[in-house]
């Protein structure tokens, strides 16, 4: 796990200085070591510097003014998981100076890879699953990437064909960023190093931040808070010629899909998924440092726990937990099972307000853009509190409840498949199982029309249409009725949004989550995984793990479990009775704990945010009656302080915008991110 980095100037002059400036800004990214690479096009003059074979005329610190002009510069920090010898240095060549690669991840089936290339005639010199990747991209191409289980960003520079290849992983585990402006090309593993560019003007994306305010939205596919500075979305790569870096060209190579289900019974699934994940367990514990768990004690991490307990019966196996002080939020009681079923050495984390106000100018720094709540805090200091125990690497439970209906929001896109497959019968009894639970009180199913207006209204509409009433139902409330029909929601009306400003920025509508035809349940998992909640959890488990230098797996995020689950029937996965996660929980029967895995509640790394900001009161109206939420054009700070006085006199409800607004102000200030237009 590491930072990477590269810039390809088109006058031909990069500035050893700022490699150097912007690498150093990943430090926290890779603490063990740090390489450089400054190049001509044809790869007749290279100049490494920060390895074993480094050109002594480029020291560090500081990297001096090389003697010619470079046109291509690549910088690493390691982060040694695998390997921990020079030989895993970085920019790391081929043997005969072909390619170089500078990489970021984990390609945990490595071995397997080697192996298979070993007898096609490739030689290995380390132990690392770097040099691997460059095997298989000399014998496989850019194909390669097919073959991978794991999480990865990583640029090949192929000196013959004239090309920098760049990928990431099939999920966005691995962040990669980049700015192509014509007359210079760069990419790195963090915004904040590309945002030590000269002549970078910060600009903010007015889209991305109307979504944010207006959605709670913080990852939008190719674009980013900035609008100079992109993203590789998953599961693409990026071929840029070296010579015309204009022309480069991305390329998606995986998504999550679906066709006829498979012919499997309920038991053979769980079977199947139980082997499947346990031997996706095994890869993501191999390490040449020590491993830990995150444990919620939510039906993921314990079942991570379990299966680590179930592979490694001897094993010491270090927990790390947040413990919420308010008994509502609160999973002590479960964190407490998960440990003593496994027999761990458990370490717990409990927070206060005072600390996340100190704390968030650094959280910020971490994050590089708004998040969406201070749940991410929690999660930091879970991290913290690993570092602070000696772990280098964490396994966590992200990912499952994206394509397993971990969220309440499922039953209605399972309703919604029933009714667009004309199962009307079907649908009335599930909504009116729904509607008697008492797991989906704040999500309930009009069973009583389902059987009289919603037919005859359906069968009236065109295709999309059924899918977009589809979606209404699996909606909440009164936003998701807008989000569905396409319409502009009571928020862009608020006294504390300047509606006027984003006009002129030539922002209209909301961010709109959509998905490809076929069944509404899977629909929605495969948006879930490409466009709604995972991008934006992994990019928060990506910083916050990193922040401490810690590299953090999640072994849900295959693509040989996901394909599978796709290829279930729906029930399978969500029950007639409104039970996701079916074919999860039967598959970890006697590995995890019987009482976890009944659990119907969701609570998470929940923090209690409201009692929060109000023991904070005094720093709150500070910042939203400050200088710097004055300069902000997108935000009205009168309508702020009155919404906040709303909230405070109990005239209204608590609003998650509250929390955004504080967000976009400190990290603007933070940032120096300009509004210009």
């Amino acid at each position: 796990m590491c930072g990477i980095l590269g810039v390809l100037q088109a006058d031909g002059a990069v500035d050893p200085g700022w490699l150097l400036r912007a690498a150093t800004a990943m430090r926290h990214r890779g603490p063990d070591d740090e390489g450089y690479l400054l190049a001509d096009l044809a790869g007749e003059h290279l100049r490494p510097c920060g390895g074993p074979d480094s050109d002594p005329a480029l020291t560090l610190p500081p990297v001096r003014e090389a003697a010619a002009a470079f046109p291509l510069g690549l910088a690493h920090r390691r982060l040694s998981i695998l390997d921990l010898s020079p030989a895993g240095h970085q920019p790391m060549g081929a043997a005969d100076g072909r390619y170089w690669i500078v990489f970021n991840g984990e390609v945990y089936n490595y071995l397997e890879l080697r192996d298979e290339l070993a007898d096609a005639g490739h030689a290995f010199h380390t132990g690392t699953d770097t040099e691997v990747i460059l095997a298989a991209y000399r014998h496989w191409g850019a194909a390669c990437v097919a073959r991978f289980t794991g999480m990865w960003a990583f640029a090949i520079w192929d000196v013959d064909a004239r090309v920098l290849f760049l990928a990431r992983d099939p999920f966005g585990i691995k962040p990669l960023y980049y700015l192509n402006d014509g007359r210079r090309f760069a990419f790195a593993s963090e915004l904040k190093a590309l945002l030590t560019l000269p002549g970078l003007t910060r600009r903010a994306n007015p889209t991305a931040l109307y979504d944010y305010l207006t959605e709670n939205v913080t990852d939008f596919g190719g674009e980013t808070f900035y609008a100079e500075i992109r993203q590789l979305p998953a599961g693409h790569t990026l071929t840029v010629p070296v010579d015309a870096p204009e022309r480069a060209v991305a390329a998606p190579y995986w998504a999550p899909r679906w066709g006829e289900n498979r012919d499997i019974t309920f038991d053979e699934a769980a079977a199947h998924l139980r082997d499947l994940f346990l031997r996706s367990v095994a890869l993501h514990l191999r390490s040449d440092v020590p491993v830990g768990t995150a444990l919620s004690g939510g039906i993921d991490s314990s079942a991570i726990v379990s299966a680590v307990r179930h592979l490694h019966p001897a094993q010491e196996i270090h927990t790390f937990s947040y413990l919420a002080d308010d008994p509502a939020l609160s999973e002590a009681q479960w964190v407490a099972l998960a440990n003593a079923h496994n027999g761990t050495v458990p370490h717990g984390v409990q927070v206060t307000p005072e600390e996340l106000v100190a704390d968030l100018d650094a959280l910020i720094a971490t994050q590089d853009v708004p998040f969406a709540s201070t749940s991410i805090y929690a999660q930091h200091r879970v991290f913290r509190r690993a570092r602070e125990a000696g772990i280098t690497v964490m396994l966590d439970g992200q990912g499952s409840d994206e394509y397993l209906a971990g969220y309440a929001n499922f039953v209605a896109y399972r309703m919604a498949s029933l009714l667009l497959r004309g199962r009307w019968g079907e649908a009335t009894r599930f909504a009116k199982t729904m509607n008697a639970s008492p797991h989906y009180t704040g999500s309930r199913l009009k069973a009583s029309t389902l059987g009289k207006t919603l037919p005859n209204g359906l069968r009236r509409l065109q295709a999309d249409l059924r899918l977009r009433l589809g979606c209404l139902l699996a909606s909440d409330g009164m936003s998701g009725l807008r989000r569905a029909i396409g319409r502009t929601g009571g928020s862009t009306r608020a006294a504390w949004l300047n509606q006027a400003w984003f006009l002129r920025q030539g922002v209209r509508g909301w961010y709109k989550r959509g998905y490809p035809g076929g069944e509404a349940m899977k629909g929605h998992m495969c948006s879930q995984l490409t466009e709604g909640s995972l991008p934006a959890l992994l990019r928060y488990e990506d910083r916050n793990s990193m922040a401490h230098s810690i590299e953090s797996r999640v072994p849900f995020l295959t693509t040989e479990i996901v394909e599978f689950v796709f290829s279930l029937p729906e029930a399978y996965i969500l029950t007639d009775e409104g039970i996701g996660k079916a074919v999860f929980r039967r598959a970890l029967r006697g590995i995890a704990p019987d009482p976890i895995l009944d659990r119907r509640d969701k609570i998470g790394f929940a923090t209690p945010e409201r009692a929060w900001l109000h023991l904070v009161r005094p720093w709150v109206e500070g910042v939203l009656a400050g200088a710097h939420a004055a300069a902000i054009p997108a935000l009205n700070t009168r309508g702020m302080l009155d919404e906040w006085n709303a909230v405070i006199s109990g005239a209204r409800p608590y609003r998650p915008q509250l929390w955004q607004w504080l967000n976009v102000i400190r990290w603007a200030e933070y940032c120096d991110v300009s509004f210009a237009p």
